[in-house]
């Protein structure tokens, strides 16, 4: 064997280590990134399943509001009560544990801190899962959210001498106006034209 083929063969013998470890550097980068991405995907169902939650507990109470509004159509003077969001009790909880479930998460907790506003708190039923960073096979995700029930509508009630069958208009989203016949109630409002429901910032 010639010096120079001894000499590739001995640099060659001593690149394999550092060959051997950058691979593996690299290949614990890789999996690295893969907890990450787990991780961030744990946390990213936890705040879908926390907004559908919030959001499914203000449309049952928007839908109840709605439905208390109709049942006094006739007394305009309960109207702005309901409207605040004072006609009914803020009982939509039972429906956000529904959508969380449906979302593979349970809720930790959900209440009304205020007419109006729903928050939930979810944490996930699945964890990250396995990975290299140590903990993460039973670490599960939490978040919150917060639902606002948005009144569309404004009225005002008619004076003294107007009588008492008189209802006044009801001036909604986009503008539209209700024009209320005490004697023909068969054209009111939907829910959705009374409130908005959305996720608060």
């Amino acid at each position: 064997m010639t010096r120079s083929s001894s000499r590739r063969c001995s640099d060659a013998g001593q690149a394999f280590p550092i060959y051997i470890t950058v691979v593996a550097g690299l290949l614990f980068l890789a999996f690295a990134y893969l907890a990450v991405g787990q991780a961030a995907a744990n946390r990213n169902g936890a705040q879908t399943a926390a907004d559908a939650a919030a959001l499914a507990a203000a449309l049952d109470t928007r839908d109840q509001l709605a439905d208390q509004w109709v049942k006094d159509v006739l007394d305009p003077t309960k109207w702005q009560a309901i409207f605040n969001g004072n006609g009914v009790e803020f009982d939509g909880c039972g429906r956000a544990y529904q959508l969380a479930a449906q979302n593979d998460a349970g809720v930790n907790d959900c209440w009304s801190p205020e007419p109006l506003y729903y928050k939930v708190e979810v944490q996930t039923d699945k964890t990250v899962g396995d990975s290299i960073v140590p903990g993460t096979d039973d670490m599960k995700s939490t978040a919150s959210a917060t639902a606002e029930i948005e009144s569309l509508c404004t009225f005002e009630l008619p004076g003294e001498d107007a009588g008492d069958d008189v209802l006044p208009a009801l001036t909604c989203k986009d503008d539209r106006t209700w024009e209320l016949d005490p004697d023909d109630l068969t054209d009111l409002p939907g829910p959705e034209d009374l409130f908005d429901v959305h996720l608060a910032d």
